[in-house]
């Protein structure tokens, strides 16, 4: 009953290549996020982030559902702290690329204007390891519990995605 890990901060690739992998190895995706907590909560994402910024019970929360549904076994989990809230994962990989990368393809995904994005960008990245400091005393820029960092603008995401696949299966 295998456990991949995948975490990075936004624009790395994370989403595409945890689907990937797990399409490659048969596995299930864990991929809820404070975007699918939002569409669920029936709130706007931006919403839901001013609400964790007053509140840290839905970091909490959403943590411990993807915890839980990564605990299932043959599971591909993706998010900014799975390589630090699954530990026991067979494999914990994090995903990285410049600033400037990430915005680019936050910008080709959802649009809107580039330098808003390259604000709103620096500033989630720095609100997020201040919640993670406080919430957890876990710094995401210590990536010292990962088995494998991947550089993902030096490869596609299907590379990356066989890339971790073939790890995971030369450590079984």
């Amino acid at each position: 009953m295998g456990i991949i890990a995948i975490s990075g901060k936004s624009g790395c690739g994370n989403t595409t290549v945890l689907r990937l992998v797990a399409e490659k190895l048969g596995f299930s995706p864990v991929n809820y996020t404070f975007r699918s907590m939002a569409s669920d909560m029936g709130i706007s994402f931006n919403e839901l982030l001013e609400r964790t910024e007053k509140s840290l019970e839905y970091d909490r929360k959403l943590d411990e559902h993807q915890a839980m549904l990564a605990r299932r076994g043959n599971t591909v989990i993706g998010s900014r702290l799975a390589i630090w809230m699954v530990p026991e994962a067979d494999l914990k990989v994090y995903l990285k690329a410049s600033h400037a990368v990430r915005v680019q393809r936050i910008h080709a995904r959802e649009g809107g204007d580039v330098t808003t994005i390259e604000r709103f960008t620096r500033e989630r990245d720095a609100k997020d390891r201040g919640r993670y400091l406080a919430l957890y005393n876990i710094d995401i820029d210590d990536l010292s519990c990962a088995h494998l960092v991947i550089d993902t603008e030096r490869w596609s995401a299907p590379q990356v995605a066989q890339i971790i696949a073939d790890t995971y299966n030369v450590g079984k």
